[in-house]
């Protein structure tokens, strides 16, 4: 089942949640399925509804220094987290999608307490999750379960990408979380390519394809 998109809607609330009349009710996104290097994470997040961080909204409508303060937030509060990670080698083998879903299962088994019911941003949901779903178009602007899930997931991939910048410096993964952006294609074509590109992804395939005539 997928709840439709209200543009009239102005930011994120809890309605969602509380319609949902199961408990506890946990909000699943992830980050980083576009980049060309880097691992796909996602997270699941179950708020306290006495207790939610003022400010929680799509991570993408946040200043990156606006979003450290959130995660802090959730991390060090009373909402229970769960973080799940795949691999490039996982992307590779899987697909991105397939290596998202399995990121998604993986955050929501992470979670300190089973939930009744996830909310998925998207519109479609993986299989095999230990709980009930329900997908929400445009979720992470919707509902603050989802919203909280966004920033966690989006603050722990660019943290593990900063990371990687430091090992393999000169592809600008610091800013570019590992988009194809410009400064990342000329080091591509300068530096190469590294393990924790993408091989699968076209422009990574072409680069590795040319190397070898």
């Amino acid at each position: 089942m997928s709840t439709p998109f209200d543009p009239a809607q102005d930011g994120p609330d809890f309605s969602l949640e509380a319609a949902c009349g199961a408990r506890p009710v946990c909000g699943v996104d992830e980050a980083g399925r576009g980049p060309w290097a880097g691992p796909v994470v996602a997270a699941a997040a179950i708020l306290d509804p006495a207790d939610i961080p003022d400010g929680l909204n799509d991570s993408k409508k946040l200043t990156a220094k606006r979003r450290e303060t959130l995660f802090g937030a959730l991390t060090d509060g009373p909402a229970l987290i769960g973080v799940g990670i795949a691999s490039v080698e996982e992307i590779d083998a899987l697909n991105i999608l397939e290596a998202t879903y399995l990121a998604m299962r993986r955050a929501v088994a992470a979670l300190p307490e089973a939930p009744a019911l996830a909310l998925i941003d998207g519109n479609r949901a993986p299989r095999d999750l230990p709980c009930a779903c329900q997908t929400v178009i445009k979720g992470d602007g919707r509902s603050l379960s989802i919203a909280a899930a966004s920033i966690v997931a989006k603050v722990t991939r660019d943290r593990i990408m900063a990371k990687l910048a430091v090992a393999h410096p000169g592809y600008g993964w610091e800013t570019n979380q590992g988009y194809g952006a410009k400064a990342h294609q000329e080091a591509l074509l300068r530096l190469g390519v590294t393990p924790h590109h993408r091989r699968s992804f076209k422009p990574i395939h072409k680069i590795l394809d040319e190397e070898a005539i």
